[in-house]
């Protein structure tokens, strides 16, 4: 299982850490707005990263949140329940309990830049939370 998540950990790292103006991750609400399809990630990385249908592994690497209405209490929210599924390049989330009209979410995708590797990650011992990261917020 360790080395599962340090591979995945390591396509994302190549994911998250091209150039700013190649990394441009885009959340669409498809499916009557029932699931948020989350694109801009290169297909043989996130090819890889489908192999592994594990929940727990999904929500660590791109966790879907409800924004919270004290907008400072963001760090402190669990992330939405729901099932992810990979279609062509894109990831696609479905949550648990429907998006709810009016309320805003967001996806907290990290940054690695800098990180040579994910045994660099591991070795350093630093953490998911340790990371920068950036919010991409979407509403219904």
């Amino acid at each position: 299982m360790r080395v599962l998540l340090v591979v995945l950990f390591g396509l994302l790292l190549y994911s998250c850490s091209r150039k700013p103006d190649e990394n441009r991750h885009l959340l669409k609400l498809v499916d009557s707005n029932r699931a948020l399809q989350i694109s801009g990630f290169d297909k043989a990385v996130i090819n890889d990263i489908a192999r592994d249908t594990d929940t727990a592994v999904w929500q660590g690497l791109l966790p879907v949140y409800k924004m919270p209405a004290d907008t400072d209490m963001k760090d402190f929210q669990k992330p939405q329940p729901g099932k992810y599924a990979v279609q062509d390049s894109m990831v696609v989330f479905t949550p648990d309990t429907a998006f709810k009209k009016g309320q805003s979410y967001f996806v907290r995708c990290f940054d690695y830049q800098g990180v040579k590797d994910a045994w660099h990650i591991l070795g350093d011992k630093k953490r998911l939370g340790a990371a920068t990261h950036r919010d991409l917020s979407f509403s219904y």
